[in-house]
């Protein structure tokens, strides 16, 4: 259990962080690459990856000989080109501490460029500025578009949840699991550790490229906030190809007419509505909606006397890289306006 104690000023400090940063879903990813677990689901994600990371890449490997990572790599800038500069920036003496922590346990001594970077020297930061780069572009680049637009709904999901029923509601709905007390907030986590921001606050980033427990980062700069790294997302690799794929290739999965709808619900609509856009019934739509709904690829919420169904993370995910609108519909046969409140909302589903 992480047990992080709040005061007053800590939870006048919280804040979900607007945009994702590059480095920290990239140091998850490579968390996610080298952990044993969930081999089902990112076995072959891994093997694809471990194939494709470039020989630039590599130097990261010796920065966590014993699988501890030093603290400097945790930077949680939204600029790539700000993070990548951001480790050097470190203070020497930390650099140095650091260092020496992760190779405590080591089985040998730390090539020459970590070496380097003991010293200070640049030609071991160019080499780790070098091996961040190259990391990013094979591992995150592909899909950071993807990233992107699912924090923003993750963002937004959170914000709303703040709004409507305060900001302790929206971090135990940001961390399924946990539980806030009036001194605190406990997360699940295989080990234990106390942490106090001590009026400093706390900054929560989603991953999606995480799955496990909450990450906690407590920086030694006293004007930075206690970080919170939490999984969320579909709970899949997001690669290109499960973004992707041919329009055709997914309407054979769906079928043509789910596939057009799962288009359509970029935006809100009602059943009606729905209905209307893909020339059905109602009732043809309320099934539809169903459907997509049961495979967790859209939600559907009540709005006053309508019901508005819109696409999940994860039929964003499938959805993400078929650009342009949807195809035209037929002219529907003229029929009476169908209703606009064809289904009830479904119970709320943990995540």
């Amino acid at each position: 259990m992480i047990r992080i104690h709040l005061t007053a000023a800590d939870l006048a400090r919280v804040r979900f962080a607007p945009r994702p940063a590059p480095l920290l879903e990239l140091n998850t990813a490579l968390l996610t690459l080298g952990h044993p677990g969930g081999a089902l689901r990112y076995g072959p994600w891994r093997e694809r990856l471990l194939h494709r990371l470039p020989r630039a890449a590599e130097p990261l490997l010796d920065l966590v000989p014993a699988g501890v990572a030093p603290s400097f790599l945790d930077v949680f800038s939204d600029d790539l080109g700000a993070g990548l500069d951001a480790p050097r920036a470190t203070p020497a003496p930390l650099v140095r501490a650091e260092l020496a922590r992760v190779y405590a346990a080591a089985p040998g001594p730390p090539p020459p460029w970590v070496r380097d970077l003991h010293r200070g020297d640049a030609t071991g930061w160019q080499v780790l500025h070098r091996a961040q780069r190259a990391a990013f572009d094979t591992v995150i680049g592909p899909v950071w578009s993807l990233v992107q637009e699912m924090h923003q709904a993750e963002f937004a999901r959170h914000a709303l949840t703040a709004a409507e029923a305060g900001v302790g509601a929206a971090l135990t709905a940001a961390v399924p699991g946990s539980v806030l007390h009036a001194d605190g907030w406990e997360l699940p986590a295989p080990h234990h550790l106390e942490l106090r921001p001590a009026g400093r606050g706390l900054a929560l980033l989603p991953t999606f490229h995480w799955p496990g427990h909450p990450l906690v980062a407590d920086p030694p700069d006293p004007d930075q906030p206690l970080y919170v790294t939490y999984p969320a997302g579909p709970g899949i690799p997001l690669t290109p190809t499960a973004a992707g794929g041919s329009d055709t290739a997914l309407a054979a999965v769906l079928g043509r007419t789910r596939h057009r709808a799962l288009l359509l619900l970029a935006d809100a609509h009602t059943t009606g509505d729905l209905a209307r856009r893909l020339g059905v019934s109602a009732a043809t739509a309320s099934a539809h909606a169903a459907a997509l709904r049961g495979a967790g690829l859209i939600s559907t919420a009540r709005t006053g006397r309508a019901v508005l169904h819109r696409r999940t993370p994860l039929g964003t995910l499938l959805a993400a890289r078929h650009q342009g609108a949807a195809p035209a519909a037929p002219v529907p046969v003229a029929r009476p306006r169908p209703p606009t409140d064809g289904t009830p909302p479904p119970g709320r589903t943990a995540r």
